[in-house]
């Protein structure tokens, strides 16, 4: 058996941070297992899909490095459905029903009132079709034996199908809802492990039966908690935590991956460079059942880490064309966020405005350009300034670092000064100290 796992989004938004946890978890599991992950472009919808969300959902997912094998879309299989559909409603598995929402939200609180499920009831076989009235059509579940899985993160699981409201899988105007056009796809396409958020349990139990009663082997669960926000928001709620939000702060893909993929285990989050490195021991069985809790914080700690480790081939067709590996080397230290790489080149190579400099600091600083224009370059540059500093000024410490930090780099910190200033150059650094020693607070 050829492991195949499918993500199936609806193109009438972007990936927030909850899809992309799916997608990720089923791309993980299918490339450890060597087998298959696909795209399924869930766009029956056709009044709220539209073909620029399928292509945004189509670029972020590139963008992350989740590359399916091969996409459909559900609008071009309607044939597909209809014949199976069917061959269901040959088979008496599926049934014409016309009541009104009015109808049935009557009845519902009827049997509430009784104490009782509101369990659709069937209508007799016999039972009077209005005149003029199209229907919509469910699908007949068996009642009897109870409808069993062992779900690869629930574990076992029991539904008495009696307790179930046979489901709604066609509306009256002939369009298809979610139900039975994601069996039959998941049939067609050969999925094996259908992976997606404890939200759907139901679902799959009604859908066990859909895929028995197509002859279909039924495939393996794996219903995950939901992500919850620090807030406590359910992960429908975390639309603003999305790839295009996420691309515009210049966050790195394997950072919130890396995140993503062990979010809700006890195992600790492991900063990875590359997806196969997060399939390595990927497995369902670390996944508890609890909310796991998302933090976009975390993901800017990891997205620092990541940077600090990345080699310049990592990042070299996304920094400036003047980047060089050197400058790379020296500067990711202290890089969050890939796109400070261009600020951090303009103190290497720039010519930027003095910093604000306290009137005790500017006499220090113009001794501090006659010294630079003395010593040897050649040699250590920044260790021979700050020592003779010390000697002519008697300063230490803060005061004598922190002024030379600021006129030269007009930063509070950064990478350290000795090969920052070698960098920089005597020219620059000698115009940069006197520069800052004629500015004045304002």
């Amino acid at each position: 058996m050829t492991v195949t796992t499918r993500f199936a989004p609806s193109p009438t938004g972007r990936l927030h941070v909850g899809n992309i946890r799916t997608a990720l978890h089923n791309a993980l599991f299918a490339l450890r297992h060597g087998g298959r992950f696909l795209l399924r472009i869930d766009d029956t919808d056709r009044e709220r899909s539209t073909a620029q969300f399928d292509q945004s959902i189509r670029d972020d997912l590139d963008w992350l490095g989740l590359v399916p094998q091969s996409v459909v879309r559900q609008s071009e299989r309607f044939a597909l459905y209809e014949r199976e559909f069917e061959r269901l409603r040959a088979a008496g598995r599926v049934y014409a029903c016309h009541e009104t929402p009015e109808e049935l939200d009557l009845r519902r609180k009827v049997l509430l009132g009784r104490g009782l499920p509101p369990v659709y009831e069937r209508r007799p076989d016999d039972a009077t079709v209005p005149e003029g009235v199209s229907p919509h059509w469910r699908f007949k579940l068996e009642h009897g034996a109870p409808i069993l899985w062992t779900d690869l993160v629930r574990g076992e699981q029991k539904f008495d199908p009696a307790l179930i409201s046979d489901p709604v899988i066609r509306r009256a105007d002939g369009s298809w809802l979610y139900l039975l056009p994601s069996v039959i796809d998941d049939i067609d396409m050969g999925v094996t492990h259908i992976v997606r958020g404890e939200d759907h349990v139901s679902n799959s139990a009604t859908q066990v039966q859909m895929f028995a009663a197509l002859g279909a082997p039924v495939p393996h669960f794996a219903h995950e908690a939901l992500l919850v926000a620090g807030e406590g928001k359910l992960s429908k709620r975390l639309g603003a935590v999305g790839v295009e939000g996420m691309r515009e702060a210049g966050l790195e893909p394997m950072a919130l991956l890396s995140l993503l993929a062990r979010l809700g285990t006890s195992q600790p989050v492991e900063l990875r460079a590359h997806l196969v490195d997060l399939a390595e021991g990927f497995d369902f069985a670390h996944f508890g059942r609890a909310p796991a809790h998302f933090d976009l914080a975390e993901v800017e700690q990891l997205n620092a880490r990541l940077l600090h480790h990345l080699d310049f081939a990592d990042v070299a067709d996304r920094l400036p064309d003047a980047a060089n590996e050197p400058d790379w080397l020296l500067l990711r230290g202290n890089i969050a966020h890939l796109r400070e790489y261009g600020e951090w080149q303009a103190v290497l190579v720039g010519d930027s405005p003095p910093p604000v400099i306290a009137d005790e600091d500017r006499a220090f600083l113009a001794q501090a350009a006659d010294l630079a224009a003395r010593v040897d370059w050649a040699a250590e540059p920044w260790a021979e300034l700050s020592a003779a500093l010390k000697v002519a000024t008697g300063r230490k410490g803060k005061p004598l670092f922190h002024p030379l930090r600021m006129a030269l780099t007009g930063r509070e910190s950064g990478p350290e000064m000795a090969p920052l200033l070698k960098r920089i150059g005597q020219t620059r650094a000698v115009a940069r100290l006197r520069a800052a020693s004629t500015s004045r607070q304002h």
